[in-house]
């Protein structure tokens, strides 16, 4: 059953390199009046955190083995990044398309996910018209950039980012027309499932929260989980805390610095 006239969703578009997931991405959100967003994500996380947009990028596109040595400062940047775009997903009719959006949003009802892709030589097709390069020069390219991803998600998430499994709908392009996908796609978003709930609502606000109070205590110590449940933030250690730990002294900031947050309390 579709709802018309109502549809407040959010979709994800993860797709492969040359698959034309950007087009498809920026005529669904036209189709549907959605707000479409990508690289305004890390602009904005940049401008937030005092970061240079560069680094931000070079954590999603360079492979881990290059990073190795800065694996906690990625952490961090993943954390940034993750935090402004679930900001602007609990606003709702938002489109998404660029890599990684899926894994932030894991658990989300409301959230429709998509995967674009299309066959090697398809995409080969496309990079050898627009670099004039030789199909093996351009194969070559696309295989590299799909092992840094896969390195990538396996990295930071224990999961292959093509694994058809994480995703509500898979489109492979080269077998479909980019007109039929966005059709598909516009349909299948104004089903009830993908309505956002009062419950999937909450969900997504104590998401972004978590992700929000993370960032305050990324460099504390001891490390601390943190659970957000109806905005009231619950923090749990694997050690006792005294009254000048680092944790303790951040929870005020926290309840000063994060709008929203209703409490916080530190558990067993």
């Amino acid at each position: 059953m579709t709802v018309k006239g109502t549809n407040m969703g959010i979709i994800t578009v993860t797709r492969g390199s040359y698959s034309s997931g950007k087009e498809i991405a920026e005529k669904v959100a036209q189709e549907l009046g959605y707000d479409c967003i990508s690289r305004e994500v890390i602009l904005e996380a940049s401008k937030e955190f005092n970061i240079p947009e560069i680094k931000l990028i070079q954590v999603f596109e360079a492979a881990p083995s290059i990073l190795d040595r800065f694996t906690r400062r990625k952490q961090k940047y993943v954390a940034y990044t993750q935090s402004t775009l679930l900001d602007y997903l609990t606003k709702g009719k938002v489109v998404y398309h660029g890599f990684a959006g899926h894994f932030f949003v894991e658990g989300i009802s409301h959230v429709l996910k998509v995967l674009i892709t299309a066959n090697l030589d398809h995409r080969a097709g496309i990079v050898m018209e627009r670099d004039r390069i030789s199909r093996p020069e351009a194969l070559r390219y696309i295989k590299r950039i799909d092992e840094q991803r896969r390195k990538w998600g396996q990295r930071l998430y224990g999961i292959h980012p093509w694994d058809p499994r994480l995703y509500d709908l898979v489109l492979h392009i080269d077998k479909i027309t980019i007109d039929d996908a966005v059709n598909t796609i516009s349909q299948i978003a104004r089903l009830r499932q993908f309505q956002p709930t009062s419950e999937s609502r909450k969900a997504l606000e104590d998401l972004a929260l978590t992700a929000k109070v993370k960032n305050f205590l990324i460099d504390v110590k001891p490390k601390v989980d943190v659970r957000v449940e109806n905005k009231f933030v619950f923090l749990k250690t694997q050690v006792p805390l005294t009254q000048e730990s680092e944790v303790v002294n951040k929870m005020g900031d926290i309840m000063k610095g994060i709008s929203g947050v209703r409490g916080i309390k530190v558990v067993k």
